[in-house]
């Protein structure tokens, strides 16, 4: 497998999705349509809504069928930057080399826009019972726990810690969990959604779901290597943000050297725990190695 085309012919996938299932940019108020777009369609590996199609494949599903899906775990993950960008959390001028939301459409329609992205998911999750792409049990399963991953259970749980947190006041404790709910929580859910869309079985949802905890983990492990060593050029935007902003990460907390080998041993488990499955499986598995081995 190529991997990197297979990931780019599938994000391209995504991409004409959101395009379909976004309003148009002169669609009334244009303005905050234009910065929803603008922030949605800046770039992106397209990571999460990847892995729901790839999760549902996996069990034997139809990836198109869980395409609404898809998009909305897109949109819960960019709303969740461009509010991160703001001056009052990370206060980042630039995302995948372009200039922020809030930068380009004021702090006020930047926070909208982020909103107006988290309300539109659950109406693309909500699409998956109405247009009978899967039954409505499985789509109000996927519905709860998405708005579990993205509360305080999840994402905003580990902003908050993330947001708290100093430098000499963290632990490895602290540290796993912010990364398991600032990020992982979203990789988990994406994963999840499109197994149990596609209507994986117990022990098969038990072990995506063991995959999926370990590449989030790695994912972010190797975001604050890059933080540290990456090449602004490939990655998008500055590095060193982490230790302006006196971030807990694991080069700070372990070193270059123990961040490395703690991500490695993400991707051993992520890859072991996909042992139940056959070749369907191959684009997660390579998902696994490079995540861990990416330089953007």
């Amino acid at each position: 497998m190529d991997f990197l085309a297979e990931l780019k012919a599938r994000a391209a996938l995504v991409d004409r999705a959101l395009d379909e299932f976004l309003p148009p940019e002169d669609a009334y108020p244009p303005v905050i349509h234009r910065a929803m777009r603008y922030s949605l369609f800046a770039g992106g590996k397209r990571l999460r809504p990847v892995l729901v199609l790839a999760a549902a494949e996996t069990v034997g599903g139809d990836p198109v069928k869980v395409l609404p899906a898809a998009c909305a775990l897109e949109l819960i993950h960019t709303y969740s930057l461009i509010h991160d960008d703001l001056p009052s959390m990370d206060n980042d001028d630039f995302r995948r080399g372009k200039p922020t939301c809030h930068r380009v459409f004021g702090e006020a329609i930047a926070i909208l826009a982020g909103d107006a992205l988290l309300t539109h998911a659950f109406a693309l999750l909500a699409r998956n019972a109405r247009e009978q792409l899967a039954p409505v049990e499985r789509v109000i399963q996927v519905i709860g726990e998405v708005a579990v991953a993205a509360g305080t259970p999840g994402l905003i749980g580990g902003q908050v810690v993330d947001t708290l947190a100093t430098d000499d006041t963290v632990d490895a404790a602290t540290l796993e969990y912010i990364h398991r709910h600032k990020t992982g929580a979203l990789y988990r859910v994406s994963v999840r959604a499109g197994a149990i869309l596609a209507g994986a079985g117990e022990k098969q949802l038990e072990a995506l779901t063991a995959y999926a905890e370990n590449l989030g983990l790695a994912f972010q492990i190797q975001d604050d290597i890059l933080d540290v060593e990456g090449d602004p050029v490939r990655l998008g935007k500055p590095v060193g943000s982490d230790k302006r902003n006196k971030k807990a990460t694991y080069p700070a907390l372990f070193g270059l050297d123990m961040a490395r080998a703690r991500a490695k041993e993400a991707v051993e488990e992520a890859l072991a725990a996909l042992e139940l499955f056959d070749e369907r499986a191959g684009f997660l598995r390579e998902l696994a190695r490079f995540v861990a081995a990416r330089d953007f």
